[in-house]
């Protein structure tokens, strides 16, 4: 309930910046550089914070990463109502955030597994996806109609004031991780969990999934606000209706894998999953028709929330929990990292080649993937 609360702000603030910083700049690429300066930092520091919540108290890490995040929101407020702010500062705070998360994630990732019993963990993994796409779809709808009716700044003080909901229910949290006597040195503890994940069965093959999972279906949802307004010729509730109808999916896909519950070949599952998923991204690409595209996000939501919370399931029951902040760290290095490289690149060929274009090819290369891994590169196919 805490993290929903946090979700919620976060997507607030999400949907009045991107509409900000396209009405400010008037730039698809400026859209896509928020987006990448908020992603960069998984890949600059991730791997560093999943050495670091291996060493300490989680909970400890998560509540800085809280209060570091709290403070942009809070910044990014008082800038507002000063009318100081400009693009670049929201750049700034943006690639701020990214490196608190970059901390916070391994950290948040794997306290989750140390809650629950083993079987429950697909269940667990569901029950976190539903609360944030649940955020996903409150979020955009409030922060749609703060950013109508009273402007920006009141979705960003209203986020800041929801890590407080979070950072209380971690510090009433009833397990705590402590870490044995550690002698090995930072780069020795990186290089033994590099180590784990080259040499598990499978653990590469979801690495790279998790990567281009990310570059090729992230842009579609960066891109919303280009879509809702140069293809649908529509304003800002266009674009929150938009972000709140793929929320909705992406909750229903979440229930519905936990109605499931612990199946059997779930590599098989989620490679089909995101065969289906790049094939309607290319549908939703080239409809012209707002209300054929509103059906068609539904049911992306759905099927990128199944294949998230599959794919995320097999890498933490394949981890072992001394070694889960590492093994997570490099999963939030791969499944993060893809966003920045797929909005920058979408973001510059949007301009030469158009927004449907683009994300339409993204789909094509999606769908690529996934029959790659599961007719040549079966080791995932096999889990």
């Amino acid at each position: 309930m805490g993290a929903c609360t946090s979700s919620i702000g976060t997507w607030m603030q999400q949907v009045a910046q991107a509409w900000m910083v396209f009405e400010m700049s008037k730039s698809a690429f400026m859209l896509g550089l928020d987006t990448a300066l908020g992603q960069i930092p998984i890949l600059l520091f991730s791997l560093v914070g999943g050495v670091v919540a291996d060493r300490m108290d989680r909970r400890h890490l998560l509540i800085g990463s809280q209060v570091v995040q709290m403070t942009c929101a809070f910044t990014l407020t008082a800038l507002i109502v000063t009318g100081l702010v400009r693009v670049w500062m929201i750049l700034v705070l943006s690639f701020v955030v990214g490196t608190a998360q970059a901390f916070g994630g391994p950290a948040y990732q794997a306290l989750v597994p140390t809650l629950v019993d083993k079987e429950d963990l697909q269940n667990a993994i569901a029950l976190n996806s539903i609360q944030f796409n649940l955020a996903r779809f409150i979020g955009p709808s409030l922060g749609g109609w703060a950013l109508a009716r009273f402007g920006a700044q009141w979705c960003f003080a209203l986020n800041g004031l929801s890590f407080i909901a979070v950072i209380i229910s971690i510090l009433r949290l009833p397990i705590n991780f402590m870490p044995g006597k550690i002698a090995m040195s930072m780069v020795g503890s990186l290089k033994e969990g590099l180590v784990f994940v080259r040499h598990r069965s499978a653990m590469a093959g979801l690495i790279v999934i998790a990567f281009f999972m990310t570059a090729f279906t992230a842009p579609m949802l960066t891109f919303l606000p280009v879509f809702a307004k140069e293809v649908y010729h529509g304003n800002a509730l266009t674009y929150t209706n938009m972000m709140s109808i793929s929320a909705l999916g992406s909750v229903t896909g979440a229930l519905i894998v936990a109605g499931f519950g612990n199946v059997s070949n779930k590599g098989r599952i989620a490679l089909l999953i995101l065969t289906v998923l790049g094939l309607g991204i290319t549908i939703f690409a080239t409809s012209r028709n707002i209300w054929f595209s509103y059906g068609v996000l539904f049911v992306l939501g759905a099927l990128l929330m199944g294949a998230f919370a599959m794919i995320s399931s097999l890498v933490q029951l394949v981890a072992t929990n001394e070694m889960r902040g590492r093994v997570m760290s490099v999963y939030n290095v791969a499944f993060r990292g893809g966003m920045p490289l797929g909005s920058l690149v979408t973001g510059r060929l949007i301009p030469i080649f158009s927004a449907p274009m683009v994300v339409g090819v993204n789909g094509i290369l999606l769908v690529s993937l996934a029959i790659y891994f599961l007719l040549a590169q079966r080791r995932v196919a096999a889990l």
